[in-house]
């Protein structure tokens, strides 16, 4: 073959150059875009083949019908009954407090009080004890003796539960398609902390962890809002799956710091305290001690405070001294 000429030559190398350069940037992004699928392909958010996780953003996520849940904001205001069902005739034309989210007993609670309470533009938050066995209740007897551990202080009869039992998982969600079916708009599941009690079944964090998640992926289809009760050891691992916090005495326990975290998330915290004293109205240095962000309160502001009994019955003190209290029926409570 005859010699091709110098500057033939020279086009030729610059075209093999040209060609070579773009082979290479196709590899490199084929590389890239292959990494990348396998990293979103890979990602499990906990490990493991463990089923199902619930998704890491705050924003919220419409259910599988399109709609978006309902979601409290930072500073809603708030009242919470548990003792008894409150008292509420279905035409009245309005209830004490006029606050925004009325946080009530799931089983105590009868359909046309929520309704009564959605027509007069209020939110409801039904509670239910997600993390105990406690006597009495309609479902008691659905859990079984490998269900249960040691009993709480202070509350005869309520025992922890084992939150990884498949029976205690059906049980809660039976709850949580309760409280859709009686129309709450979001559920309060208490005592979801065992794993930082003496609870005689070895809980850990992550049991309760996976616990909520379990809950979080019943909640969102039934677009039902869902809390957080206490339980700050795990505030970061489950802030993604949880819509507010329900927090008992920060204050009194000096960790208001931690529960912050809700604020920063744009996320509300509606907190209770207990104060001695607590059914008449406060000394304002009482009121002061629990409401100022400051002392054993700073980290508390933003906080949707209210002073309350131990027993949480219609009685409220709020920050700005309001004091008021809920009707409630005189039948005794079921639990």
């Amino acid at each position: 073959m005859a010699e091709k000429p110098a500057a033939t030559r020279a086009r030729w190398s610059l075209r093999r150059k040209l060609l070579l350069g773009t082979a290479l940037v196709v590899v490199v992004l084929a590389l890239a875009l292959g990494l990348g699928l396998g990293l979103t392909l890979g990602k499990d958010n906990g490990g493991g083949d463990n089923g199902p996780q619930p998704t890491p953003t705050s924003a919220p996520l419409p259910s599988p019908s399109g709609s978006l849940p309902w979601k409290p904001k930072v500073n809603d205001t708030w009242q919470i009954v548990l003792l008894n069902n409150i008292e509420l005739d279905s035409d009245a034309k309005s209830v004490t407090p006029n606050v925004s989210i009325f946080d009530i007993d799931l089983f105590d609670t009868d359909t046309d009080t929520i309704d009564t309470l959605h027509r007069l533009g209020k939110k409801v938050i039904c509670y239910f004890s997600g993390g105990s066995y406690e006597p009495g209740r309609p479902d008691s007897d659905e859990f079984e003796d490998g269900d249960t551990g040691k009993g709480l202080d202070g509350w005869p009869g309520e025992k922890w539960l084992k939150l990884s039992s498949d029976n205690v998982r059906r049980i809660m969600k039976a709850r949580i398609e309760l409280a859709s079916k009686k129309g709450c708009d979001g559920v309060d599941p208490d005592n979801v902390d065992g794993f930082q009690n003496d609870n005689g079944l070895n809980l850990t964090a992550d049991d309760s962890v996976s616990f909520m998640s379990y809950l979080s992926n019943i909640t969102t289809p039934l677009n039902l809002t869902m809390g957080l009760k206490n339980a700050g050891d795990i505030i970061q691992q489950v802030l993604p799956v949880v819509d507010f916090s329900v927090n008992e005495q920060c204050v009194a326990n000096v960790e208001c710091d931690t529960f912050h975290a809700f604020i920063d998330a744009g996320k509300p915290v509606f907190h209770i305290e207990y104060p001695n004293g607590a059914g008449d109205d406060l000394e304002d240095t009482t009121v002061e001690h629990y409401c100022k962000d400051e002392g054993n309160a700073k980290g508390s502001e933003g906080f949707s405070t209210v002073l309350k009994k131990m027993d949480l019955d219609g009685w409220v003190e709020y920050c700005d001294r309001n004091t008021e209290t809920t009707a409630m029926n005189q039948t005794d409570p079921s639990h």
